[in-house]
């Protein structure tokens, strides 16, 4: 099978199902509350590495070809997902309507390919063009998709999807540095800890972590935030086509320079205040685009704010496996983000996002998923009318692993997560650069107007990332 598009193919030459090494006992794992947030969408990651060709495997001498690495992931793969059983089962209803999962070891998908085409010619800049629907796999079954890609000049991709409902970011980081230790079980891994290192082999799927109280308490923020998803239509079919994602790096001294001008705020909340400035000026242009409203929204990892105080609990949240999420927001007129200094935004952005990293604010939450069930919840910046004015979110990526996510052939060259969603709000994740220099690198997944303002008002924060910028 051939996947043709612009100027170089990509063909599948095998696929198959990698189950884990022991088989296990067909049982079910109920989603979490703050699991059932989640909508059904599948979210991608792929990690590019150098020709490792060269390079010999092992203490035999062999020299490593696509086919022997492609044998060590699924090796190491079968072993991972021993522990992180939850990719090996499938998401499937329960007598309520409601998604779980049933952990029956079916296995994953997993797919060999190869691609006619250089790593340094591919263009990072524009992964609609050269990444989706080449280099990450399109999940048809099961919970976790795998693709190993042999590139020309002897490289190699290799790329996950999986079902966001089952896993955040957060999670698939520990099963992908779980992955790669289970390529290399003789090698001492110098980049973390030994208590975070058996963190990240042995998940805890212990749910009752995010039980409800009886009685709950909901506080009013929180209808604010999240509705029940009946009250939303569909999106619309033209969705997926009117965003186009774009990869960009930024300079240390851009992220300085916004803490400088923003005072004493975090670089996180200073550079979401200069994109949400953007995404206002972008809006400007339109006729009557001052008199709306842009909304941004941040992804608040809940882990630290449910250990309440104890170190048992707090130990087990740390390798915690599953959605523990918030997406607070605030809107604001167009005008009033344009003409006001970097300093008030980033003030806005901290007073709605320190709002959410409680541990009070996420108990509510799950409270707030009890008291809808069985129908779902949804956050409602991802389902913002855009006519209303622009919506978009901001999810760190500084936790993301690819100096860890090594198999054996090297360091990764560059890696990304891959989130082109359905919706009509933007999306955009700030990494560090692989570089390991200061800078990040960014994802961003956002209305075309919207980029051609970043590229043109703000050319000397936002570089277009190139083979170049890997390479320096």
């Amino acid at each position: 099978m051939g996947v043709e598009n612009g100027d170089f193919s990509v063909n599948v030459t095998n696929e198959e199902v990698v189950a884990a090494v022991v088989p296990m006992q067909e049982h079910w794992l109920p989603l979490s509350n703050l699991d059932l947030l989640l909508p059904p969408v599948d979210v991608g990651v792929f990690f590019c590495y150098k020709n490792p060709i060269s390079t010999t495997l092992g203490d035999n001498g062999n020299k490593m070809t696509f086919g022997s690495m492609v044998g060590t992931l699924k090796k190491a793969l079968a072993r991972a997902l021993i522990s992180y059983y939850v990719f090996a089962g499938e998401v499937v209803p329960n007598n309520m309507g409601e998604p779980e999962v049933l952990c029956n070891n079916r296995g994953v998908d997993f797919v060999e390919a190869v691609a006619d085409v250089e790593l340094k010619c591919l263009n990072f800049y524009n992964p609609d063009d050269t990444i989706e629907g080449r280099f990450v796999p399109k999940k048809k079954n099961g919970v976790l998709a795998v693709q190993a890609t042999s590139l020309k000049c002897g490289g190699i991709i290799v790329a996950c999807t999986f079902d966001h409902r089952v896993a955040d970011a957060y999670s698939t980081n520990m099963f992908l540095v779980s992955w790669a230790e289970m390529a290399q079980p003789t090698k001492p891994n110098n980049a973390v800890t030994a208590a975070a290192a058996t963190a990240y082999r042995h998940p805890c799927f212990r749910r009752s972590l995010l039980s409800p109280r009886r009685p709950g308490s909901i506080h009013p923020s929180l209808h604010h935030m999240y509705t029940p998803i009946s009250e939303f239509p569909p999106p619309p079919a033209s969705a997926a086509t009117a965003l186009l994602s774009r990869i960009y790096y930024v300079k240390a001294e851009q992220l300085h320079r916004m803490q400088f001008l923003a005072a004493t705020r975090t670089k996180l909340e200073c550079f979401s205040a200069f994109l949400w400035k953007m995404v206002a000026l972008a809006a400007s242009k339109e006729e009557n685009g001052k008199r709306v409203v842009a909304k941004m929204g941040i992804v608040v990892d809940g882990r630290k704010r449910l250990g309440n105080g104890d170190k048992e609990s707090e130990a087990m949240m740390e390798c915690y496996f599953g959605n523990v999420l918030s997406i607070p927001f605030d809107g604001k007129p167009v005008q009033e983000l344009v003409e006001k200094p970097l300093g008030f935004v980033a003030e806005a952005v901290h007073e709605f996002l320190m709002a959410a990293a409680t541990e009070e604010h996420f108990l509510g939450l799950i409270d707030w998923v009890e008291d809808h069930r069985p129908v779902p919840g949804v956050a409602k910046i991802y389902y913002s009318n855009t006519k209303e004015g622009p919506a978009f979110v901001v999810s760190s990526g500084q936790r993301f692993p690819e100096d860890k996510v090594d198999f054996g052939w090297g360091k990764v060259v560059f890696a990304s997560y891959h989130f082109p969603w359905a919706g009509e709000a933007g999306y955009v994740m700030p990494m560090p650069s692989p570089l390991e220099n200061g800078d990040w690198v960014v994802y961003m997944h956002l209305a075309k107007k919207q980029l051609e303002i970043i590229e043109s008002e703000a050319a000397h924060v936002f570089k277009p990332l190139t083979w170049d910028y890997l390479n320096q």
